[in-house]
């Protein structure tokens, strides 16, 4: 496997409401219409944990300005109040808080070296609405990541 360096896993928010059920194809739309190549994320978690591959885990991001070169993207759909889209919220469900404890994990297993950051450490904004530093990303999960692994790794060139 000839990989690229990943020392960092950036995670984000959509700063939508929770009643936004969004998925990566709409975040693509957004990057687009921003005049990008596409999503800027490598990951989506949609509102019930599904988790959606974006961006070719090869290919650079477009998600954290300054950091993108040796990072993963990860977001999550929410993240701001609901019809206050200027207030952030740490609004994720139970099924996006296992899945990034799991994304996490598997990220992990395949970078070893990466450590888990919020955007908020790299930009003037509260994404992703939450301490990154506080949670106990790529150590445990109460689902296994194998078969998720697995996935990402096929995806490695």
């Amino acid at each position: 496997m000839n990989m690229r360096k990943v020392n960092k896993v950036i995670i984000h928010c959509s700063a939508t409401g929770p009643e936004h059920d969004i998925d990566a194809k709409v975040v693509d739309g957004w990057h687009k219409k921003r005049g990008w190549k596409g999503i800027g994320y490598h990951f989506f978690i949609k509102r019930d944990g599904a988790i959606e591959f974006g961006r070719d885990i090869n290919e650079v991001g477009a998600h954290t300005r300054g950091q993108n070169q040796n990072s993963i993207g990860v977001c999550y759909a929410g993240g701001v109040k609901q019809g206050d889209p200027k207030t952030p919220e740490d609004n994720r469900t139970d099924e996006q808080k296992a899945s990034l404890d799991m994304l996490t994990l598997a990220l992990k297993c395949i970078f070893p070296d990466a450590t888990f950051h919020g955007h908020r450490e790299y930009a003037a904004k509260a994404c992703p609405s939450f301490d990154v530093s506080k949670e106990n990303y790529g150590f445990e999960s109460e689902r296994s990541p194998e078969h998720l692994i697995r996935e990402i790794k096929k995806k490695i060139k």
